[in-house]
């Protein structure tokens, strides 16, 4: 039943038909072959029930944040600071790629907006200082796949609605690996930079004095994220509202910078639109897919599975990280969540691994899915705002950083705490 699943699922993808749609066949396909009951009767209300969700109302919302900084004029002074602050290291402007990548993260929750933010600022500086364009290149994308890890985020959002896991306590967990995961981006480049001196490019001069005069270009992102995440914590918002106050904050640093008009309020209504279209009907097809899955028997026989396959946590665990990292390669990262968290996530709790901890490990990998080909949405956003050149240089970049995402995890796998310690400190209590 599963190899049929999958079968039926890949060929769909080959045939180019939209994620949605294909998600959608899938689940009509196996209620046809392995259900005598009318499943498909059941489309209407299992959508109408998970659309609902109050805290599905944050994923527009965040998506909506995304477009107004996208478009707020904050991107060009925020990564001049960074150039400021950071570009003293082996690799000059490739840190301050990742640090804009890790605050614009801290903001927007969305990978595409985070790569194409800074990648329009940033993509003009390989040529003018001579820098190496695959590894350049690399850091933008990789960078990039930050603002689904670094809180807040539409994907932890969404794994805490299909886990019934606590959001705040996910956000709180996202931090120390989130900020880890830049600086190993940080040190892999430095190691590169050290190796062929050359690709660091032409060094930055730079002076306390203007590192001290751009301080207040940090400020409209930190207000974003202190508006966002510090009304959560101070219990003042649920994430939905936060993210709506967030939104609030964007329009109005907006029209601080003079951008905030009637053709900016159109291009991020269509934006939103678009975005928010394409990942409901993800999400609503997935959710149908599930239930047809769970209805035919399919969960409860993968369950018996692995159950007689005798593994050891641990075991398990690297087979699922395995899996991931392949299947991460052909499937876009929100369906690929959707339609296998319900699977594979009870699994995971029964063999005793912490379901906050395992929200922040899926959400790693579907990291790395960003930048692996041939299906890598960040490779195709960078590629997209250079125009020129070819893909296969921004692939060869952000390969390499593959390495500090399971470098991050086996970390994560023997020190669990890197993700659990803060939520446990503030929870401490409860």
């Amino acid at each position: 039943m599963l190899i049929n699943a999958t079968l039926i699922l890949v060929a769909l993808l080959a045939l180019s038909v939209p994620v949605a749609g294909a998600l959608g066949m899938l689940a009509l396909s196996m209620s046809g072959l392995y259900s005598i009951m009318p499943l498909s009767l059941a489309l209407g209300e299992v959508a109408w029930a998970n659309s609902v969700e109050f805290v599905l109302v944050a994923v527009p919302m965040f998506i909506l944040l995304g477009e107004v900084l996208l478009r707020a004029g904050i991107a060009d002074k925020m990564y001049n600071a960074m150039v400021q602050w950071l570009s003293w290291l082996p690799g000059g402007l490739m840190h301050a790629n990742v640090g804009a990548c890790a605050m614009f993260a801290a903001t927007s929750g969305s990978s595409v907006a985070t790569a194409a933010t800074v990648g329009t600022v940033a993509i003009p500086q390989i040529e003018k200082r001579g820098y190496n364009a695959p590894l350049f290149l690399g850091t933008i994308a990789a960078g990039g796949t930050l603002g689904i890890l670094i809180p807040p985020s539409i994907n932890i959002i969404i794994y805490g609605m299909l886990t019934n896991t606590s959001v705040p306590q996910l956000y709180l967990a996202g931090f120390i690996p989130g900020f880890g995961l830049a600086i190993l981006f940080s040190i892999l480049v430095v190691t590169a930079c050290l190796i062929r001196p050359h690709w660091g490019g032409h060094k930055v001069e730079t002076s306390w004095r203007s590192r001290a005069a751009v301080i207040p270009d940090l400020g409209p992102p930190l207000l974003i994220f202190l508006v966002v995440v510090g009304s959560i914590y101070a219990g003042l918002a649920t994430p939905t509202e936060a993210a709506s106050v967030g939104v609030v904050a964007a329009f109005l640093l907006a029209a601080w910078n003079r951008r905030f008009n009637w053709t900016m309020i159109q291009e991020v209504a269509q934006g939103t639109m678009q975005s928010t279209a394409m990942v409901m009907a993800i999400i609503v097809a997935a959710i149908f897919l599930n239930f047809i899955l769970a209805a035919v028997g399919l969960t409860q026989a993968l369950a018996a599975f692995i159950e007689q396959l005798g593994w050891t946590p641990f075991q398990m665990m690297i087979a699922i990280i395995v899996f991931y990292a392949i299947l991460g390669c052909f499937m876009e990262t929100l369906s690929m969540m959707i339609t296998t968290t319900p699977l594979i996530a009870p699994i995971v709790f029964q063999l005793g691994y912490d379901p906050v901890w395992y929200g922040i490990v899926l959400t790693i990998l579907m990291e790395l899915a960003l930048i692996t080909p041939p299906v890598g949405l960040n490779l195709y956003i960078v590629q997209g705002v250079r125009r020129t050149g070819s893909l296969t240089e921004v692939i060869q970049g952000a390969l390499p950083f593959v390495l500090s995402m399971f470098t991050l995890i086996a970390l994560l796998i023997a020190f669990p705490d890197i993700a659990l310690w803060l939520p446990r400190q503030f929870y401490a209590g409860n």
